[in-house]
Formats: C-alpha cells, structure tokens, sequence
C-alpha cells in the first residue's frame, strides 16, 4: 500500500503546479484604447461648447483630440483606470462662434486624469464634474463611400498646416463626384462642373467653374479649393472625413460627409 500512495503524492503536486502555470497565462493585461479613434454619443456635466461631437484617436502612445475647434495632442498613458495625459499642444485656428470654447472643455478633461473604461467599443471617461461616452468611431461612423457622397470642405490643407476660418464656412464649398465620374459642386463662390478618373486610392480631378465674383475672402477660399483639385489626388476616406492631398502642389482638402 506505501507505494501506490508514494507515486500519487508527486502526481498531486505536479498537477497544482500546472494549474498554477496555466492561471499565470491567462492574467494577460486589459485592453485599452490604443491604436483606435471614438467619437462621442453622450455627454453628462458641462456639454461641448458648439456641440462637439469630441473624437479621440490613440496611436503610437498619443492621444489625439478634436471636439468641434482646433485639435489637440499629446502623450498618453493608462494608469490603471486613470487615463493621464502629460501636456497637449494645440492647433491655433479661428473657430466659429460658439466653438471657440470646446478647446478649454477639451483640454480641462483630458488633463483632469479623468477615469477610463472600455467596454468593447464602448469608451468612457470621466473627469471634471464631466462623464463623456465615446463609441468606435468605425461602428459610430462607417466609412462613407467616395462616389455619391455629397461632401462640404471644413478645412483647406497647407503643405505645413491645416486651415479653418469663418470665411470657408461662409463660403461652404461642397463636391460630389458621381458613380460615373463626373464631378459637381461649388468651389465656393462659382459652381464646379468636370470629371474625376479614379484609379485606387488616386483621384484625378479635371475641373471648370462659372465665372462670378464674390467677396474677396470668398474668392480667396475659392482659389485654394481650385489649387487643391487641380490634377492628381491621394484621397483618403476615414467616416465621415475625406481627405485630399495634391500630388503636384501638396495641397489639399479635408471634407465631411453631409
């Protein structure tokens, strides 16, 4: 009888071992926002000045935040359910009335080291008197297709910055391309009429306008818009956001879908 007890002993032992391994394996580190963008839904508190919506976007250790104005950014950690965010530097664009103050409610819960949870594509935050739930902003804002999508111009790019002003939203340029190609619109103060040849993640714009005069800040906005759709595009879609960059000049467009 001492033998069978003596081969049962180690037998005992090797299997609590193997149970205490396979616990260690499965203590695997929560997921976080990282390497995603949301967009919110719902905003408990102070609400965004203009509206919002407030998007984040979390890559390469940064958070990104946009909520109606300019856009911030800055290294990002997750410290336990605190979310801390070391400093933001800030785009220095004229917004709107009424926007201007989402800037500060942006920047004063995110550096509030507000409390985080993610719930599948669920993100909440909660900081300075303020609860914000955020959605993936794939599930939120599916990608909207390049062709038959009416689009408005919110920002004219710059080869080294990003433009907005009470006058592009005065002059609110829009462009629709058609599943045929061809292309209409407003360059802002005259009508746009052409084609666009799309080849993969190129678009080609060969573009003619009517001949009116408007403001001259109209007829400003107007020219760049013309400068950026003057030939060969990269266009990138991203929800409700296109965005085109010149090939030729490295100028460009970021546009929303209406």
């Amino acid at each position: 009888m001492p033998a069978p007890l003596l081969r049962l002993v180690p037998l005992l032992a090797a299997l609590g071992l193997a149970a205490a391994c396979s616990g260690n394996s499965n203590d695997t580190p929560a997921p976080t926002p990282m390497g995603r963008s949301f967009v919110s839904t719902k905003v408990e508190g102070t609400p965004i000045p203009g509206g919002g919506p407030m998007q984040l976007t979390f890559a390469d250790g940064r958070v990104s935040a946009d909520s109606g104005c300019n856009t911030g950014s800055g290294p990002v950690s997750f410290d336990g359910d605190v979310l801390r965010v070391a400093g933001m530097a800030t785009t220095l664009m004229a917004c709107p009335d009424g926007k201007s103050g989402a800037d500060g409610w942006q920047t004063d819960l995110l550096q509030s080291a507000p409390k985080w949870a993610l719930s599948d594509d669920t993100l909440t935050l909660t900081g300075n008197g303020i609860t914000v739930t955020l959605l993936d902003k794939k599930v939120a804002q599916p990608d909207r297709p390049l062709t038959g999508t009416s689009w408005t111009v919110t920002a004219l790019l710059r080869p080294d910055a990003q433009v907005r002003s009470q006058a592009l939203d005065d002059a609110h340029p829009t462009l629709t391309i058609a599943p045929d190609g061809q292309v209409s619109g407003s360059a802002g103060c005259n009508r746009m009429m052409g084609t666009a040849e799309i080849a993969g993640g190129d678009v080609t714009f060969r573009i003619a306008t009517t001949r009116m005069a408007c403001a001259p800040e109209v007829m400003e906005v107007e020219r760049q818009v013309l400068e950026a759709l003057d030939g060969k595009t990269s266009a990138t879609i991203d929800a409700d956001t296109l965005t085109l960059r010149n090939s030729g000049n490295n100028t460009g467009l970021v546009l929303r879908a209406q």
